[in-house]
C-alpha cells in the first residue's frame, strides 16, 4: 500500500517540479555561500598585502621618529569567516570580518564598516538558510495541505478508508513519504554544501544539519495537525499559509520591534560624542589634568617626562587614551543592552520556531550579533596590546629602523562558539512532539464513512 501511494505521489508533474525547484535553488544558494566565503578569504590576502606595504611605505617616509609613524599605521584583526558561514551569511553582510586600527582612540575606529550597496543589503542574501527558513515550508504545505481533504472532496475517501486497516497508520504512511522526499532533497544540499564550501565533517556541520531537520519537522508538525481538523482543501491552504506568514514576516519583525523600543542605545550617539570630546578639548586644557588621569590608568608611565611648553607624543597619545576612557561608561552601557535584546531575543524564540531556527544556525556558522560582540571583544584586548606595546618604545624614543616591522601581519581573533546541542534542538522537538501529539488525538476521531 505504501509503495503504491509512493509511486503514485512521485509520478505528479508538480512534485517533481516542486522538488526539483527546491534542489536548485538549495545548489545555487551553496555557490552563493561559496562566492561570500570566497570573498572572505581574498580580503584577508589583500590585508595582508596592503599591510605590509603600508608599513613599508610609511618606514621609509616616516623614519625619524616613532611617534609619528604610529599614528599613520594600522594593524589588523581578523574575525576568520568559516566555511561552513556560507549556509548561513547572517549578520557577516554588515560586521565586517576585518578591523584595522590605529594605536589611537580606538573607540572612533572601532565601528567602521565596509562599505556596502544598500539595495542589496535590504534585498538580503539567498544563503541556505534562507531555502530553509523560507522555501522548505511553503514546499511542505504545497505537499500536504489536502492528504484528506482532497479523498473526501473526490469522493474516494470512503473506498480508501475501507481499503485500509488503520486509518491513523494510512494518514501518518502518506505524511512519511513527503517528509522522506523533503528530507532526501535536504540530505542532498547539505550533502553537496560539503565538496562546494569544503566543509569538513565536525561538530558543527553536525550540528547544522541536526537543526535544520529539526525545521523540518516542526513544519510537517503543523501541516499534520491543521490537516487532522479535518477541514476543506481551501480552509487548510488559507491557514497554513496565513502560519507561514505570521512565523516568517510577522513576529520575528514584531519582536525586533519590541525589543528596539525596549532596549534603545541612546548610548551609541553618546559615546561617539564622549570619545572626540574626551580627545579634542584636551588640547585646550592644562596638561597636568589629562597626564593625571593618563598616569592613574597607566602608573608604569610616570616615570617619562612630560614637557611643559612644547608638544610631546607622551601628551598626544595621552589625550587619544582620554577620549577612550571617557566614553567608557557609555560603551559599557550599549553592551549591556546589545546582550540583553540578545539574550531575551534567544528566550522569545524558544516558542518561535522561525527565530529560533535562524539565530541557532547563525550562531553555529558564527555569523551572529554575539559573534560579533565577541569580536569587538578581541579587538578591545588587540589594541591594548599594541599600546602597551610601543608607548614605552615611543615614550623612550626609540629608533625606527631598530623595530622588526616585517613582524606585523594580521592577526586572527581567537573565538570560542561550542555547540549547545539541548538548547538548539530541544525547542525543535519539543513543538514537533507536542504538534504530533494533538494531529494523532484528532485523526482518531476520523470516520472511515
Amino acid at each position: 500500500m505504501i509503495r503504491l501511494a509512493f509511486y503514485n505521489f512521485i509520478r505528479s508533474n508538480n512534485v517533481r517540479i516542486g522538488l526539483l525547484f527546491l534542489l536548485l535553488t538549495g545548489v545555487i544558494s551553496l555557490f552563493i555561500g561559496k562566492q561570500f566565503v570566497e570573498k572572505q578569504k581574498q580580503d584577508i590576502i589583500d590585508t595582508s598585502i596592503y599591510q605590509k606595504e603600508f608599513i613599508e611605505h610609511y618606514v621609509e617616509f616616516k623614519k625619524d621618529d616613532l611617534g609619528l609613524l604610529l599614528y599613520y599605521l594600522k594593524f589588523a584583526l581578523v574575525n576568520e569567516t568559516l566555511p561552513i558561514s556560507g549556509l548561513s551569511i547572517g549578520q557577516r553582510d554588515v560586521n565586517p570580518q576585518i578591523k584595522s586600527v590605529t594605536i589611537r582612540g580606538l573607540e572612533g575606529q572601532k565601528h567602521d564598516t565596509d562599505l556596502n550597496n544598500p539595495n542589496n543589503l535590504l534585498l538580503g542574501n539567498l544563503d541556505f538558510s534562507f531555502v530553509l527558513i523560507f522555501l522548505f515550508p511553503l514546499l511542505i504545505i504545497a505537499f500536504t495541505f489536502n492528504i484528506i481533504s482532497e479523498e473526501k472532496e473526490s469522493g474516494t475517501w470512503r473506498i480508501v478508508s475501507v481499503q485500509s486497516k488503520s486509518l491513523s497508520k494510512l494518514i501518518l504512511q502518506l505524511f512519511s513519504i513527503r517528509l522522506v522526499l523533503i528530507l532526501t532533497v535536504l540530505l542532498l544540499i547539505l550533502f553537496l554544501a560539503i565538496p562546494i564550501l569544503d566543509i569538513p565533517l565536525n561538530v558543527k556541520f553536525g550540528a547544522f544539519s541536526a537543526i535544520s531537520i529539526g525545521y523540518i519537522l516542526v513544519w510537517f508538525g503543523i501541516c499534520f495537525w491543521v490537516v487532522s481538523l479535518q477541514k476543506n482543501s481551501s480552509f487548510n491552504a488559507v491557514v497554513l499559509l496565513s502560519v507561514w506568514i505570521l512565523l516568517i514576516i510577522v513576529l520575528p519583525a514584531a519582536v525586533n520591534n519590541y525589543l528596539t523600543n525596549k532596549y534603545p542605545v541612546p548610548e551609541a550617539l553618546e559615546m561617539t560624542l564622549e570619545q572626540r570630546k574626551g580627545y579634542h578639548e584636551k588640547w585646550d586644557k592644562p596638561k597636568e589634568a589629562t597626564m593625571d588621569k593618563f598616569f592613574a590608568h597607566y602608573p608604569q608611565y610616570e616615570k617619562y617626562p612630560v614637557p611643559e611648553d612644547s608638544f610631546s607624543w607622551l601628551w598626544y597619545y595621552a589625550m587619544q587614551q582620554m577620549g577612550d576612557d571617557e566614553s567608557l561608561d557609555s560603551n559599557r552601557e550599549m553592551k549591556e543592552k546589545i546582550a540583553l535584546r540578545q539574550k531575551e531575543s534567544a528566550a522569545i524564540s524558544l516558542v518561535i520556531p522561525t527565530m529560533h531556527a535562524q539565530l541557532t544556525l547563525n550562531q553555529v556558522a558564527h555569523t551572529d550579533l554575539g559573534n560579533n560582540m565577541q569580536f569587538l571583544n578581541n579587538l578591545d584586548a588587540f589594541h591594548e596590546n599594541l599600546r602597551l606595546y610601543f608607548y614605552p618604545k615611543i615614550f623612550e624614543g626609540h629608533p625606527v629602523e631598530n623595530e622588526d616591522w616585517s613582524k606585523f601581519t594580521p592577526e586572527y581573533a581567537s573565538m570560542s562558539q561550542p555547540v549547545n546541542w539541548k538548547k538548539s534542538l530541544l525547542p525543535l522537538l519539543f513543538a514537533t512532539l507536542l504538534l504530533s501529539v494533538m494531529g494523532l488525538l484528532n485523526i482518531r476521531k476520523i470516520r472511515r464513512l
